[in-house]
């Protein structure tokens, strides 16, 4: 989504930090040893009228936030991420300009919006699929972030799996090398081609993540399993989504999810 958007007004409004306790009480950030940190990640305004939601904060994600009048970023990716960054260079400060210019918030949750059994990435797309007698599976520091379960009925044939899948996401990349119908089904979204080797030990016919890795296609074959990489950044729009349709929902702010197209 580049170019116009529209703009819309409401004359409601909530503090922001009222907001955070809200997202954190609901997502527990503080139970996920994560990549960076969780929540509030760059100031604005105390007082919140309109949230936009997104996968990363890019330039263009953030350019599309000021021109809907946004209050709140919220977003699954955001600026900063490990514990060793020493200065902002020219990108960050082409990301971060635009967002002190204007007093827009910039907050992010990652895991802890992958692992969620309601409103994360993996049980959003599992609701998608109609998956029942669900388990977690796939820790991260001690916390599960993976949805497993049962295909409705007699299950799926690998084509219509990846059919289903396409519809959802995008069009997955697929290696084929479990059994002909597909009953159970293990999820992990964005990056997680590794943990393949954990839906195949808990005996899963196939595995969904985001993105492939070199050795994927023989990590399905060796391990007799269903590999499908629907998109990091399309198996990850779920989350955030829901959680501005919720803030919506919850305070009456006004909610723009926007999708700035990744094929990855």
């Amino acid at each position: 989504m580049r170019g116009s958007v529209p703009r819309v007004t409401t004359t409601t409004t909530t503090p922001r930090d009222t907001i955070l306790a809200y997202l954190d009480a609901l997502l527990e950030p503080a139970k996920y040893a994560d990549y960076g940190p969780n929540g509030l990640q760059v100031p604005g305004a105390d007082e919140v009228r309109t949230v936009v939601t997104g996968v990363s904060a890019n330039r263009a994600l953030i350019e599309t936030a000021v021109a809907l009048d946004a209050d709140l970023l919220l977003v699954h990716h955001g600026l900063f991420w490990g514990a060793k960054q020493t200065g902002i260079d020219h990108l960050m400060a082409g990301r971060l300009r635009p967002l002190f210019k204007h007093d827009i918030s910039l907050v992010a949750y990652h895991l802890p919006l992958d692992g969620h059994t309601e409103v994360g990435n993996n049980a959003l797309i599992a609701d998608g699929l109609e998956l029942t007698g669900r388990s977690t599976f796939a820790e991260h520091g001690g916390q599960p972030l993976g949805i497993a379960g049962t295909l409705p009925g007699d299950g799926l044939e690998p084509d219509e799996l990846a059919a289903q899948v396409g519809s959802l996401c995008q069009t997955p990349l697929t290696f084929f090398h479990g059994p002909e119908r597909i009953r159970t089904v293990g999820i992990v979204s964005g990056g997680a081609a590794d943990d393949i080797h954990v839906a195949a030990a808990l005996g899963l016919d196939a595995f969904i993540t985001g993105e492939p890795e070199e050795r994927s296609q023989g990590a399905a074959e060796e391990e007799g399993i269903h590999f499908l990489a629907a998109g990091h950044h399309a198996t990850e729009r779920f989350g955030v989504r829901r959680l501005g349709d919720l803030l919506a929902h919850e305070f009456g702010v006004a909610h723009h999810f926007v999708d700035i197209e990744n094929p990855v």
